[in-house]
């Protein structure tokens, strides 16, 4: 089943009753049964929840998101009990040998940037470079084909748009790529909890200061289902409008999540892709398996569910 991403960016109540989400407003009461939900992204200091609420949501694995004044990101609150077995897989993440978290690191870089290339060849740029880059990944990425690889997409993917486009200054279009990797984030960590992983530990990045490491790692190669999301609002809107953040901007990003990509002929909604990806994960921790699945692009847009 598809979960819902519930928007809430006005003065809005939250309650609970009888396993439905009760949302009032100045203009109308609703409810949403709370296990349809997958992620809950709370954007104003005029947002009342109750506990039990929260409680709710932790129970059914529903990811809470924060933004702070600035309408960006800066909290989530996960469940820390998110599968029945979680013990024991803590144990096999922790126990994992060097060569297959290498091995693990080596296939995702692998996959983001196959799924790089993909984005340049549907916007109509060079691909060659990246599909040439693939096949010189090596256990660990020993030789930094993650980073020569950005180098060459970065200076492509928004080529039509902006000239002199850098990660590295602020404002448009980065602010709505931040925005749009921030919720792939929360929706990465809730499928690791739900798969009973650690969050924390990862299998490349190691930040002491980071509690998301894996997840960091897990959602690199949908970050490009962002990349290509940002593209389409390119088309659509100047950059000015970008630094309104208005509302069907956001929900263009929300629904990034949504979107639907492939394993193979095999079509799946992002957000329940990446539950497939974090099951293959833990397998690969359990010795079941030795290859996570990783999906690939094929950009078909959906519409978040709003409120």
């Amino acid at each position: 089943m598809i979960k819902q991403t519930l928007y809430f960016g006005n003065q809005t109540y939250l309650s609970t009753k009888n396993e439905q989400l009760i949302i009032k407003t100045a203009e109308k009461e609703i409810s949403r049964p709370i296990e349809d939900i997958g992620v809950v992204v709370l954007d104003s200091p005029q947002i009342t929840i109750t506990q039990y609420t929260i409680t709710k949501f932790l129970e059914n694995n529903v990811a809470v998101i924060s933004c702070n004044e600035k309408h960006m990101p800066i909290g989530m609150l996960l469940n820390l009990d998110g599968n029945t077995l979680q013990s024991q897989k803590f144990k096999e993440q922790i126990s994992a040998s060097e060569a297959l978290k290498k091995n693990l690191w080596q296939q995702t870089i692998k996959a983001k940037i196959q799924n790089q290339a993909s984005v340049l060849r549907i916007t109509g740029k060079d691909s060659k470079r990246l599909n040439y880059l693939t096949k010189k990944v090596k256990p660990g990425d020993v030789e930094n084909c993650e980073a020569q690889a950005a180098n060459w997409y970065w200076d492509l993917v928004f080529y039509d748009y902006m000239k002199d486009f850098s990660r590295n200054f602020a404002g448009a279009p980065n602010n709505i790529l931040n925005y749009g990797y921030a919720i792939l984030r929360a929706a990465t960590a809730r499928a690791l909890t739900a798969s009973g992983l650690l969050p924390t530990l990862g299998i490349f990045h190691r930040n002491q200061y980071n509690a998301y490491c894996l997840a960091d790692d897990i959602m690199e190669p949908y970050r490009p289902f962002v990349d290509l999301a940002v593209i389409e609002l390119m088309r659509k809107y100047p950059l000015e409008d970008f630094q309104e953040f208005n509302k069907d901007i956001k929900q263009a990003m929300l629904s990034v999540i949504q979107c639907d990509c492939f394993f193979k002929q095999e079509k799946s909604p992002l957000f329940v892709a990446l539950t497939r990806t974090t099951a293959s994960l833990s397998s690969c921790f359990e010795g079941k398996k030795r290859k996570i699945l990783y999906p690939e692009i094929k950009y078909e847009h959906k519409r978040v569910k709003s409120v």
